[in-house]
């Protein structure tokens, strides 16, 4: 594991591999190990590098400075500390807020824009977002983050031979600062791109589950309005699917990029 400063913290990363450049970033209440299914695959033929985005993992865990464009920022002087002009930004979940942001604020950084299980305006997901807001902040105060961790991870990887994968995500959730945790998700449900989505020119996956928390429908909707985006759907597949497919998952991604 690597560490450097950047935008008043210290930001814990890998960096494997050598060629065109992959910079994926993960979930939230998760770490740079969401991508252990694809760091081995496709190190062998990019350069990979991995993030603890801020408040996670072996990031630095500030008491109050936490949002999507902080997150951004980040990112952007990582890779100007590693020289790094430009690189395919592939972000789950949260990991995707922060990868759309990139692409709208920074466009000559990307060579391409990879969104897993996420969406342009988690400010604006109608009545999906609101009780996810509610629901998951109510849990918080009342149960605490170990109760919340086993849920989330249950919701994630419900079936039998999940066992391992429910477990070790489960303990990465538990993991967290509460703090950071809790400020990182209220900050990311404060987040949207509203009509920016429209200027984004770079060329896009959009990568969905056909079980994850929000329908296929969801990304169509704003893959319409975009520029330059395509669609790959996983069968069998919750919101994890870096982790519960990463065969299916790893292939995908493979064929968009050699295209």
């Amino acid at each position: 594991m690597l560490k450097t400063q950047v935008n008043d913290i210290d930001l814990a990363y890998e960096d494997r591999g050598k060629g065109d450049v992959l910079v994926l970033l993960h979930g939230l209440g998760s770490t740079k190990k969401d991508w252990d299914a694809q760091v081995p695959f496709f190190s062998k033929t990019h350069r990979v590098i991995t993030v603890d985005l801020r408040g996670h993992g072996e990031s630095s865990k500030p008491q109050d400075a936490y949002s999507v464009e902080l997150m951004t920022e980040d990112i952007k002087q990582l890779l100007d500390q590693l020289n790094i002009k430009k690189a395919t930004i592939i972000g789950f979940s949260m990991g995707g807020a922060v990868a759309f942001e990139m692409a709208a604020q920074h466009p000559e950084y990307l060579d391409n824009l990879v969104i897993v299980n996420s969406g342009p305006d988690f400010n604006n997901m109608g009545e999906i977002g609101e009780d996810l807001l509610k629901s998951r902040t109510t849990f918080l105060e009342n149960k605490g983050l170990d109760a919340l961790s086993k849920e989330i991870s249950f919701n994630m990887f419900p079936e039998d031979h999940q066992t391992e994968l429910r477990n070790e995500f489960e303990i990465r959730c538990k993991n967290n600062d509460y703090n950071a945790y809790y400020k990182s998700f209220v900050t990311l449900m404060a987040w949207g791109l509203g009509d920016r989505i429209k200027e984004i020119t770079t060329r896009t996956l959009v990568i969905a589950s056909d079980m994850d928390y929000t329908p296929v429908a969801f990304k169509e909707e704003y893959i319409n309005r975009m520029q330059n985006a395509t669609l790959a759907v996983i069968k069998n597949s919750r919101h994890g699917v870096v982790l519960d497919q990463p065969d299916a998952f790893n292939l995908e991604l493979q064929k968009f990029l050699k295209a």
